[in-house]
């Protein structure tokens, strides 16, 4: 079986195939000071509600936090004894990158694409509610043109409450009026209405530069909250980079 990990900023994504279909999934905190030994702990833990640790003979990672790659690879290796394949320049993904240079674009959001094409066809823009916010876009044949980089809706709202001394801190979640009568509904409606307005906007000015209507699909931890509210979004699917992760793995294993 295929041990797939998501690392970003905020949490780790775990995903695990059985062949082509996922049979498990999960989150974990993303801890940077954490050990390889921790993090081999807790990840025997999660996949221990169906006894998935005991099958997995493949791993592959993308990560977006590069202080807790080493302690990754050590739990992986000492934990599970398999060597990750680890997503990065070099690694054979099928999609052409227009980015200069193609090595500085990240390797979550070449993953993603991927899953994206695989899933739902192309031309495509992906939204990705993550520690920040990106939206990149797949034309018709498939490559990899770019995107956009925003702070996220978590980190606003974070910013707001820890940068205006008034201000308090705030649990996310869908608001109500756009004129709202409480300080926290205030700040709920400020930051979703204007993610809200954001990817419209953007996607609007995609689709101008791409020509024609690529489909958008949101993705990421807050995708589920947010993707329903954004009139643009057609799909809503939080786990697609795990799937390509997988496809990254097929195809790296194939010989040549």
């Amino acid at each position: 079986m295929l041990l797939a990990l998501d690392v970003g900023n905020t949490n780790l994504t775990l995903g695990l195939f059985e062949g082509t279909e996922l049979v498990q999934d999960g989150r974990l905190a993303t801890r940077r000071e954490a050990t390889g030994d921790e993090l081999a702990i807790q990840l025997r833990s999660l996949l221990a509600r169906s006894g998935g640790d005991r099958r997995i003979d493949r791993a592959a990672v993308c990560s977006v936090v590069p202080s807790i790659d080493r302690a990754l690879r050590e739990a992986l290796e000492g934990g599970f004894d398999v060597q990750p394949l680890v997503v990065g320049p070099g690694t054979r993904t099928g999609m052409r990158i227009h980015y200069d240079p193609p090595r500085d674009v990240g390797a979550d959001r070449i993953v993603t694409a991927l899953g994206v094409r695989h899933r739902y066809g192309a031309p495509a823009v992906i939204v990705d509610f993550g520690t920040a916010t990106t939206l990149d876009a797949i034309d018709a044949q498939g490559d990899y043109l770019g995107g956009v980089i925003a702070p996220g809706v978590r980190l606003s709202l974070d910013a707001l409450s820890q940068r205006a001394a008034r201000l308090p801190w705030v649990e996310l979640t869908v608001p109500g009026p756009v004129l709202a009568r409480t300080t926290v509904a205030s700040m709920q409606a400020g930051v979703v209405y204007g993610v809200i307005g954001q990817v419209e906007e953007i996607v609007r000015r995609m689709r101008l530069e791409m020509g024609g209507r690529p489909q958008v699909v949101a993705t990421g931890g807050l995708a589920p909250l947010l993707g329903p509210q954004i009139p643009c979004v057609d799909r809503v699917d939080p786990l697609v980079t795990l799937e390509g992760l997988r496809l990254v793995a097929e195809l790296n294993a194939q010989p040549g």
